[in-house]
Order: C-alpha cells, then sequence, then structure tokens
C-alpha cells in the first residue's frame, strides 16, 4: 500500500530536516514505501521518524537514520553491498536502488523469510536475503565495495574491513550495548583506516552466532 502523496511530501520533508541531502538517498527513500517492513499495528506509524519493534526483539530503524546510514556509504551503481542485520529488509530495499547488488544477512530465520517475502514482493531482484551468522561477513562473496551493519558492535570487526575493498567505505554502529552507541564511518585506503564520527545512535547489539 503506497502512503498518500501529503504523508510521501510530509516523509521527504522531515528526512531533510534531518539532514539528508543527497537527492539519490532521496529519491530512493521516495520509491520504496515503509509501511510493508513494518508489523502488525505499527504499519500505522510507519512514516513516523521513530524505530518500530518487530518480530525477534528486533527493531525497524527510524527513516533518518536509515537515510543518514545510506548517505553515509555513497553506493554507487557498480557496487555490491553487504549488510549486516536484514531485520524487515528496509535498509536493503534502499539500499537495492542505489547499488548494483545487495547481500543482507540475518541470524534470525523468521526474519530473513519475512524480508525476503517483502523484498520479492516489491519486486527487488537485486537483493539476495541470506540466514546466518553476521558477524562472520560473507568471505565467498567478498571484496565488497560497501558494508553497512545495523547492529552495534564493541569495535569494527577486523574479519569485516578484511571483506572490504581499497577504496571502500563501512558504516556502522560502534559501542557497548548498555550506553549510548556512536554511527561511524570507515574508509578503506592504501595507507589505512580513515574513521569519521557521525552522531549517537542506539542499535541492537551485533551477535554471533544464528539466533
Amino acid at each position: 500500500m503506497s502512503p498518500s502523496p501529503e504523508t510521501l511530501m510530509q516523509y521527504l520533508l522531515m528526512l531533510k530536516n534531518k539532514g539528508i541531502s543527497d537527492q539519490r538517498v532521496l529519491h530512493a527513500m521516495e520509491l520504496i514505501p515503509r509501511d510493508p517492513f513494518a508489523t502488525g499495528a505499527f504499519q500505522d506509524r510507519a512514516y513516523e521518524d521513530t524505530a518500530l519493534p518487530i518480530a525477534s526483539g528486533q527493531t525497524l530503524s527510524q527513516p533518518s537514520i536509515v537515510g543518514k546510514m545510506t548517505q553515509a556509504l555513497n553506493a554507487g551503481p557498480r557496487d555490491k553491498v553487504l549488510e549486516i542485520g536484514t531485520g524487515t529488509g528496509f535498509q536493503a530495499a534502499v539500499l537495492s536502488q542505489l547499488a548494483r547488488r545487495v547481500y543482507t544477512v540475518e541470524r534470525f530465520a523468521k526474519l530473513a523469510r519475512t524480508a525476503n517475502r517483502t523484498l520479492n514482493d516489491l519486486g527487488l531482484v537485486n537483493v539476495t536475503v541470506i540466514t546466518g551468522d553476521g558477524s562472520l561477513g560473507l568471505p565467498n562473496q567478498a571484496p565488497f565495495d560497501r558494508i553497512i551493519l545495523t547492529a552495534a558492535a564493541e569495535d569494527p570487526p577486523a574479519n569485516l574491513l578484511a571483506q572490504l575493498k581499497e577504496g571502500g567505505i563501512m558504516v556502522l554502529p560502534v559501542g557497548q550495548s548498555s550506553t549510548v552507541q556512536t554511527l561511524i564511518k570507515i574508509t578503506k585506503t592504501s595507507g589505512g583506516l580513515d574513521y569519521q564520527e557521525l552522531q549517537e545512535v542506539r542499535f541492537v547489539p551485533l551477535v554471533a552466532g544464528l539466533a
């Protein structure tokens, strides 16, 4: 179900007011309806700038955070992207409009199945949903041009950084699960890693293993 023109206009204005200035990102978020990725009674709140509960004790990130992470990732039309933490698939859906290929890994099999169904229903054929241990990444598909984590690690995982191409970008929340975390952008250069702190955030922790 598509939002009304008024709801969509308010949604895009909110994103702009929150600092989403990249027109490609705004267009991608305009094209991808958010309500199919919200669950049950929360679908009515899909276009509010708030995180919403989903199955398995996880959350659907607030749209402005999805926008900021997508903007920082700066994925291009030839890029192969790895997402750790599919949830209901909204972030992957937005990235599908910007990148050549998106691989997304979810440790909860139920969430992965639901996300895959929603993405298929929307005809997003360049997204592959994998049930697996996201903390391991996808070494068999590496290297990636871009990597995004939608769960907080205590430190940027070295094994995931190893799966990032030189010149590639990783965006992730970093910090202890019980405290405020920091969203950071890491650019992998020939000389090492460049770190940029973006803002304080709060995400579920990155957990190893399958649920």
